[in-house]
């Protein structure tokens, strides 16, 4: 069960308040979604970090170092590390007014002095700032040539910002972000980019909808009929993604989709979160995680040092029900026994 050390585990806490909210349940709070992922247990084998998303009501992205040192003893307190952060960019579309676009730089800037501030103290290990377009598929197609160019320049200034702080950026593939909505328009964006610090980030529940073409059509990969029980056109269809975008991926995360869309409170349609043992699931998730953590010729990439489970959008019952949790890192595990690896502690 324990013969791979590598890739650290990790859970995402912002699934605690995403999809919550605006005539949805409440948030879940920090501290129970802390607790929860310190108490998970398979064999022996617990989660060793946090994702976090630097949102309120769990984290206010303007606190101070002193706040900052008390979150990371906070953390610490459960044996948690502290990886990959989300930048709360929302409302500030990186095609946007020229206000709006300095905005969104500043809120990476923060996020990255954020990020600096906890790896000076030590719990924070590895993990990069992610980032989206804030901006709706709609409002990019009005003018996808220019806006592409807007969001590439928006995000090439954010890069700059990033560096001054030792920090890497990535750009989430999630079919509800303008520019970043299929994983050619994914493509272009990053290649637009142009700087050595911006990378992508894959969510295996949101990627799987890259291949369906949802908000993009002729950007499917599988046929508009296709059979779910024909393995071989999948695995072809991940292949193709995946070559395109694997050389780009910085984070990544583990997750389960039942091949359908969901969205809840303020948050668009997105890929639909699945519990790791969904029998609606589609994907297997150690084999297809395979597909992101090696090469072509099945080498394993080491291109990130931790993978993190996202299980955005699930019920509050189900959120606080530590047989979740438990099954969530058991699908960590299998995928950490397949494609990891061992290095000194």
């Amino acid at each position: 069960m324990n013969k791979h050390n590598f890739p650290k585990l990790h859970n995402a806490t912002w699934p605690g308040i995403i999809g919550k909210g605006t005539g949805s349940e409440p948030a879940v709070s920090l501290d129970t979604m802390l607790k929860m992922t310190a108490t998970a247990e398979v064999d022996g084998v617990k989660f060793d970090g946090v994702d976090l998303g630097l949102l309120d009501p769990h984290v206010n992205i303007d606190s101070t170092d002193d706040d900052i040192k008390k979150l990371a003893d906070k953390v610490a307190g459960y044996d948690l590390k502290i990886g990959s952060l989300v930048a709360p960019i929302w409302g500030n579309p990186a095609m946007g007014s020229r206000q709006e676009r300095t905005q969104f730089v500043e809120m990476v800037r923060k996020s990255c002095h954020f990020g600096k501030t906890l790896r000076d103290l030590g719990i924070r290990p590895y993990g990069v700032i992610r980032i989206d377009s804030s901006t709706s598929p709609e409002s990019w197609d009005e003018d996808p040539v220019a806006n592409t160019k807007m969001i590439a320049q928006t995000f090439g200034e954010a890069c700059d910002v990033a560096a001054d702080y030792g920090e890497k950026l990535a750009a989430e593939g999630e079919i509800c972000w303008g520019g970043m909505h299929s994983w050619k328009t994914m493509l272009n964006t990053l290649k637009a980019v142009d700087r050595p610090n911006i990378g992508f980030q894959a969510d295996m529940s949101h990627t799987l909808l890259y291949l369906l073409g949802y908000n993009k059509p002729e950007d499917r990969i599988l046929s508009q009929d296709f059979d779910w029980h024909d393995r071989e056109a999948f695995n072809k269809g991940l292949e193709t993604m995946t070559e395109a975008l694997r050389p780009w991926t910085i984070d990544f995360h583990v997750a389960q989709n039942d091949g359908t869309v969901f969205g809840s409170g303020s948050h668009d349609k997105t890929g639909r979160h699945c519990l790791a043992n969904d029998p609606e699931g589609k994907l297997d998730i150690a084999h297809d995680a395979a597909y992101w953590l090696r090469d072509e010729n099945g080498a394993l990439t080491k291109a990130f040092r931790h993978i993190c489970w996202d299980g955005c959008m699930f019920s509050n019952e189900v959120m606080t029900r530590q047989q979740t949790w438990n099954d969530i890192l058991a699908a960590l595990v299998k995928v950490r026994q397949e494609h990891g690896w061992n290095e000194p502690s």
